[in-house]
């Protein structure tokens, strides 16, 4: 019954989420000096869980529950594109990097606190703490 809860693996994702972003984030910075090199970035986590091509819906556990699925979701890292390059052709901006490390720090909190919110909650309702 309680094998695979639905706030663990939510958390689970965004962490994930957040991981995959802080590198795509430190790749860029390390070729903040690179010729032609194009900026990247991950899709926002709330794009992934929402989009229909995600996969990522709730998943049933119960006959009574609706639209199973599972987990497999696509972070998509893409290009980013219209933006404003150095004369070398480089994308990069070292202060919106930093910008987005500290949004990915901040994900990366949010998915553990709910993790370790749940744990309480779960360790409550079995009469331990």
């Amino acid at each position: 019954m309680f094998e695979k809860l639905e706030i663990f693996r939510i958390a689970n994702a965004l962490a994930t989420h957040a991981g995959a972003r802080q590198s795509v984030v430190a790749q860029n910075m390390a070729n903040a000096d690179t010729p032609d090199y194009i900026a990247r970035d991950v899709k926002p986590f709330k794009e992934i869980i929402e989009g229909g091509d995600s996969g990522f819906v709730p998943r049933a556990t119960r006959s009574g529950h609706l639209h199973a699925a599972t987990l497999p979701f696509d972070m998509g890292i893409a290009k980013m594109r219209d933006v404003e390059t150095d004369p070398n052709g480089n994308s990069v901006s070292l202060e919106t990097e930093m910008m987005k490390a500290v949004d990915v720090k901040r994900d990366h909190d949010r998915a553990l606190a709910i993790y370790k919110s749940s744990l309480t909650v779960l360790r409550s309702a079995l009469g331990r703490r």
